[in-house]
């Protein structure tokens, strides 16, 4: 699996690989939707959950078998991202690089611009 980049977006095929693995546990139509919401420990958080509702707005990354929605409003917080999957010997994790943030927690999941 290679990474895909769409609209300065890109996906690694590791985390492709494990999206596709976590949708067909999931059940048809189920696709991963990555959100910035409001909050966390410096400013923004990532949200992921899945979703069956593809929304006009929505930027559809395709990659083998794993679908990303990501909405129009997160976009624009995560132009130039890269999301890829990270395994080691003390987590498994998305890992979400953003060229956006100006500092992020330690855990990785919030980020202020």
């Amino acid at each position: 699996m290679t990474d895909v980049t769409h609209t300065d977006v890109t996906l690694t095929g590791d985390a492709a690989k494990r999206i596709a693995f976590l949708m067909q546990e999931e059940g048809e139509d189920a696709k991963l939707r990555i959100e910035v919401q409001g909050g966390g420990c410096s400013g923004f958080s990532y949200g992921f959950r899945f979703d069956t509702e593809v929304h006009a707005d929505d930027l559809v990354i395709e990659l083998d078998e794993a679908v990303v929605l990501i909405d129009e409003t997160s976009l624009q917080f995560l132009g130039g991202a890269k999301i890829d999957y990270v395994e080691d010997l003390m987590a498994a994790a998305f890992k979400i690089e953003n060229p956006n943030a100006s500092s992020a927690c330690g855990c990785g999941t919030s980020f202020a611009i």
